[in-house]
């Protein structure tokens, strides 16, 4: 079953950081996995900020990333977006919060650390 990467799963996979937890580690060898297009957006606030630094140009070395481990890309659709104005306050951080709509709409696992994503009766892996 395609599971849906957290934007720290995804970074914390292509950097083979020892925070990714084993089972995550697991999961994402063996099901498909989708990296949103939310988390490319978090990722290039992060970067413009200087919050986050990567190896390299953010958009090639994302582009090259995504290529390497075979991830695929999930586009975000307007319903979703929308879907996030009802959805309850348990998370209220917007990029997570979108990736929760995702998951619920795509019927997707989610590889995360965060546990505020428990309260929405959407699986999560780690």
């Amino acid at each position: 079953m395609p599971v849906l990467l957290d934007t720290h799963a995804f970074l914390w996979w292509c950097q083979d950081s020892p925070e990714l937890s084993p089972k995550a580690r697991k999961v994402m060898k063996e099901q498909d996995c989708f990296v949103s297009f939310v988390s490319f957006w978090e990722i290039a606030i992060k970067v413009s900020l200087n919050k986050l630094r990567l190896p390299g140009v953010p958009d090639r070395w994302l582009a090259d990333q995504m290529q390497l481990n075979g991830f695929e890309q999930l586009e975000i659709s307007f319903r979703q977006i929308m879907r996030c104005a009802s959805l309850p306050r348990h998370h209220g951080d917007p990029f997570d919060r979108l990736l929760i709509t995702q998951a619920q709409e795509e019927k997707l696992s989610v590889v995360s650390c965060d546990p505020a994503f428990d309260a929405y009766g959407i699986k999560r892996i780690w």
